[in-house]
């Protein structure tokens, strides 16, 4: 562990396991007219291993060429697969590098479309699998969650059951596309509500940052970061971003970061330049308590979570807080 690494040390994780990474993996995508560029990170096979939980994690839309694709993440993927996930993390069709283009129907969201990419991604587990040379790993189909950064979030919120209306388009009204297949999921730095919560800016821009929590029904962690101020897109200020949890019935733990921007400590990249807060101890906390949640949610019987929030409590409370129901 990273000598820079101090109060995030008490916050319980497994031992890591040593990973792999297999990239890029192509898949078909119904309505896509490029096929979907994937990165699987997996723990190392080892004798007795069993079926693999797995996450879909959802990259943002930020400025950068390669963090908003299979290229980032890696502080956030590697850590999680070190933990025993099958991590899959697509290129979505928003992609600065290697996404369908700022002329393409759906640009520069592609809401519809990065959903569409995530169910594909569920529909060929098996292909995707058979894909990663000697591995052969097995899809836990019954410990399934999805993560989603920034417009991430947006995406795994639809997936969770959030329903979304886009004002400037009559075929897009309480738009449904729920994912029963996703057992968990975990919203980071994700948009909230539309109307008023917007800016005078963003509503003309992204009309289709509009969506409806009040079914977003499937046991989500919504995690914020306490400075994450953005104002050429939401007028409510940092709190803007955990709508997610105070407007849906399915969150049931918001963690607020103390101290964070929207880059939660540097998930996206390491030394990354778009990263506003990078920070070690920031980023082991979002790790490992993003982490302790899919663990406890995918399996009742782990304590993970809460022995988790008891020690951020206790050891590290200059992290953060959980607010819970």
């Amino acid at each position: 562990m990273s000598d820079l690494i101090q109060a995030a040390r008490h916050l319980p994780a497994r031992p890591a396991l040593p990973t792999l990474s297999v990239a890029p993996i192509h898949i078909p995508v119904p309505g896509r007219p490029r096929p979907l560029a994937l990165r699987v990170t997996l723990p190392v096979p080892a004798a007795g291993q069993g079926p693999l939980p797995v996450v879909l994690l959802s990259h943002g839309h930020g400025p950068s060429l390669y963090l908003s694709s299979l290229d980032g993440y890696a502080p956030l993927a590697g850590f999680l697969a070190g933990q025993g996930f099958l991590v899959i993390q697509p290129t979505h069709a928003s992609s600065r590098s290697g996404g369908l283009g700022a002329d393409a129907p759906g640009a520069p969201l592609f809401w519809r479309m990065r959903v569409a990419e995530m169910t594909a991604i569920l529909d060929r587990l098996d292909e995707i699998a058979a894909l990663i040379p000697g591995a052969r790993p097995q899809p836990d189909r019954d410990r399934i969650a999805a993560i989603g950064h920034s417009m991430g979030g947006q995406t795994v919120g639809m997936l969770l059951g959030a329903r979304l209306t886009d004002p400037t388009d009559p075929a897009a009204r309480d738009v449904n596309l729920i994912e029963p297949r996703i057992r968990a999921g975990v919203l980071l730095a994700a948009p909230g509500r539309g109307g008023d919560g917007l800016s005078a800016h963003a509503a003309a821009a992204w009309p289709a940052l509009n969506p409806d929590f009040s079914h977003m029904t499937t046991p989500s962690l919504v995690v914020c970061g306490e400075l994450d101020d953005n104002p050429h897109l939401t007028t409510m200020g940092p709190a803007w971003h955990a709508d997610p949890f105070h407007l849906s019935p399915g969150a049931r733990a918001l963690l607020t970061l103390a101290g964070a921007g929207h880059g939660l400590g540097g998930i996206a990249g390491y030394d990354a330049k778009e990263t506003d807060d990078e920070d070690p101890d920031r980023l082991e906390a979002t790790r490992r308590l993003t982490a302790a949640w899919l663990r406890s949610t995918l399996d009742p019987t782990d304590p993970v979570w809460e022995q988790a929030v008891a020690a951020l409590r206790a050891h590290a409370p200059g992290l953060g807080w959980v607010e819970g129901r």
